[in-house]
């Protein structure tokens, strides 16, 4: 989804809980990451990995000058013959520490095996986002919950959409003035020519 869908979704959008929820997520994430010098580990689980998402937060990270947001996709078929940055297998989360930040994105209840690594990696100190669930242990352990039950208006790719593009929105800096308007105007001058994303 590019960024002129994303603005056409945010006016069908107007007036509903999602867009402030949405942006309130992001901001959180952005604010983690940021704080914290980087480190966002993003996964999924073993039916649902949010590839997608990732592709979207680097490019995201590159538009907007934050690479913090950049994350390190954590896949639970990795092979070390896979390219690098689809390589990082599950044993990633256990050596999660604190001023990192672990997003789990999950349709559902994300299976035992992982909520115990999602579990040690927040007792260790990293800071815990969850994306999906409403209810169950997953949201229950985290720091920040965006909740996209089942039957609601979006499904759980829409919201990553917004939530990515947020995430880059709000890295940008806030100008005082007449330098602000010019600076927003360049960032969607920059957002409608880029090139399209890279397909993972």
């Amino acid at each position: 989804m590019d960024a002129v869908r994303v603005a056409l979704l945010r006016e069908v959008l107007a007036g509903t809980e999602w867009l402030g929820a949405t942006r309130h997520f992001a901001g959180t994430l952005r604010g983690s990451v940021v704080s914290h010098g980087g480190g966002l580990l993003l996964v999924g689980t073993p039916e649902y990995e949010p590839w997608h998402l990732a592709a979207h937060l680097v490019d995201e990270a590159a538009w907007s000058g934050t690479p913090e947001l950049a994350p390190t996709l954590v896949r639970h078929d990795a092979r070390p013959t896979d390219p690098a940055h689809l390589a990082v297998g599950p044993g990633r989360l256990e050596a999660a520490r604190r001023g990192e930040t672990l997003l789990v994105v999950a349709p559902g209840e994300p299976p035992a095996a992982l909520l115990e690594r999602v579990s040690d990696a927040r007792r260790a100190g990293a800071t815990l986002l969850s994306l999906g669930p409403e209810a169950g242990e997953l949201p229950a352990l985290a720091h920040e919950v965006l909740p996209v039950p089942d039957g609601s208006e979006l499904d759980l790719d829409t919201v990553q959409h917004l939530v990515s593009a947020a995430a880059g929105e709000n890295a940008l800096p806030a100008h005082r003035g007449r330098r602000r308007f010019r600076d927003r105007l360049s960032r969607l001058a920059d957002l409608l020519t880029a090139p399209p994303p890279t397909r993972w």
